[in-house]
């Protein structure tokens, strides 16, 4: 079994289902949706890619080419998540926005649905700074749990 891939998947499900309690106890709702949903808190992209990072920094050291090649893959993949990801959700939504006002213009805003009317676009797609950070953080421990559970 390759227990540093199991531990990067195991932190990804662990920071997706984190997402649920998190967004209850900022807005009072369940919303079990959010295991699916990219965005939000912790980022599972954060978590993954760095509990890999730090499983291999323990397990065959710093110096090594796979440690360098997880830091490397995992810091594009973080600064991707917070940084062209959430620009692109930020766009999603001034997109949904004159969608709207548009058809409030145009006055087919109605009780109705419109056949012809588009559906709104996902509007979380990146992450918060601080999101990418719990993320890391949440993939750091995990990472650093698992190489321990090895019994090396």
């Amino acid at each position: 079994m390759n227990r540093p891939m199991m531990t990067a998947l195991t932190t990804i499900g662990i920071a997706q289902s984190l997402k649920i309690p998190i967004h209850k106890a900022k807005t009072g709702k369940w919303d079990t949706g959010l295991l699916f949903e990219t965005g939000g808190m912790p980022s599972s992209h954060s978590a993954g890619v760095t509990a890999l990072a730090t499983f291999i920094a323990l397990e065959r050291g710093l110096p090594s080419i796979d440690f360098a090649l997880a830091t490397v893959f995992g810091l594009i993949v973080m600064y991707d998540a917070q940084g062209i990801r959430r620009q692109t959700g930020e766009l999603t939504i001034k997109v949904n926005d004159m969608d709207e006002e548009l058809n409030r213009l145009t006055g087919l805003h109605s009780p109705q649905k419109n056949e012809d009317q588009s559906v709104k676009l996902r509007e979380r797609l990146g992450h918060m700074p601080e999101e990418v950070l719990g993320g890391a953080l949440l993939g750091f421990v995990t990472g650093t749990l698992g190489y321990l559970l090895t019994g090396k």
